[in-house]
């Protein structure tokens, strides 16, 4: 067991570097795009949106450069999983959350839709650099598509969401500081992840994929947690479902996007049989727990819903280690 303890203190230290420095990184990038007169608005939806998502980034991209691409893949699944079982089966115990019609409406057919079409593009059991090409470019006009909407309901103001989520203002210098720490130990902290998952993998004789899957994807999803657990608290229940829809839906078009651009590669057929289906299902299922079955009713998720998205995590995670114990 001495062999497993550098890898596990890796995997633990770079959970806490990751959550650590992509604070910071989007501290100093919202900062600095503030000093060069770069919109609120944009540095809200584009800089802090895809820094909020940048722990699954890095690592996806350090694993693929180590042709990892089993991790990368079930690190931004895994990481749609745990952030509805888990994390939002989680938030609703602990505090019940209504769900209001504009979520299902706006956020959720999107999210719905970019898991159909990755599906398509991953049917063929190969992540290609056109199907990169596509997600990142989905991912773009998404972003742009966000800031027009939010320009042309709000007339030049920035709504209060946004900044509520928009980190402190800094000077000029420590801005750039931040920027330059964070991303430095971003790439780091990824690599030295990455080194201990993939070292635990090998250990216990399992896959790539069940890792990413489950030790990487809780771990990376653990600022989503927090951030819905804070927005729950105070009642910002909007903030708080959307949080999760919308990161699940970055890590379709960004992380996965991200293996193929960087190394094409063909991946385990069980992706497409095991892990899908579970993430449609638990999506599926938060959709019908917030709809409000009764007029003029608004929808929640409570307790016994999240009992139930808890339920159907712990169970994949039962069915993830049968599958381990019958290699």
């Amino acid at each position: 067991m001495a062999t497993l303890l550098l890898p596990v203190l890796a995997i633990l230290l770079g959970f806490a570097l990751l959550i650590w420095s992509a604070d910071k990184f989007v501290l100093g990038a919202s900062n600095t795009a503030r000093n060069f007169s770069i919109s609120p608005l944009v540095v809200g939806i584009v800089i802090v949106g895809l820094g909020t998502s940048a722990p699954e980034m890095l690592v996806s991209s350090m694993a693929a450069l180590e042709n990892k691409t089993g991790l990368s893949i079930g690190n931004a699944l895994g990481s749609n999983i745990t952030n509805i079982g888990l994390m939002l089966g989680l938030t609703a115990i602990f505090y019940p959350l209504q769900i209001h019609s504009k979520i299902l409406k706006r956020e959720m057919p999107v999210l719905l839709a970019t898991m159909l079409l990755t599906l398509f593009l991953l049917w063929d059991q190969y992540l290609g650099f056109i199907d990169g090409v596509i997600l990142i470019s989905l991912l773009f006009a998404m972003l742009a598509y966000m800031v027009y909407e939010a320009k042309r309901h709000n007339k030049g103001d920035v709504p209060q969401e946004i900044l509520d989520e928009m980190p402190e203002e800094v000077s000029k210098k420590s801005a750039i500081v931040w920027l330059i720490v964070g991303m430095a130990l971003l790439i780091a902290a990824s690599r030295i992840l990455v080194w201990g998952a993939v070292e635990v993998a090998q250990f216990f004789n399992v896959s790539d994929l069940i890792i990413g899957l489950t030790i990487v994807a809780i771990g990376t999803s653990l600022p989503e947690l927090a951030t819905t657990l804070a927005a729950a608290r105070k009642k910002e229940f909007d903030l708080a479902v959307g949080n999760i829809i919308g990161s699940n839906i970055f890590n379709l078009l960004a992380v996965v996007s991200l293996a193929g651009l960087i190394r094409p590669s063909h991946f385990d057929r069980v992706v497409l049989t095991r892990d899908f289906p579970v993430m449609f299902a638990l999506t599926v299922t938060l959709l019908l727990f917030s709809i409000a079955w009764k007029k003029g009713k608004t929808g929640t998720l409570g307790r016994l819903e999240g009992c139930l998205l808890l339920l159907g995590y712990i169970s994949y995670m039962f069915w993830l280690y049968k599958d381990m114990t019958a290699l």
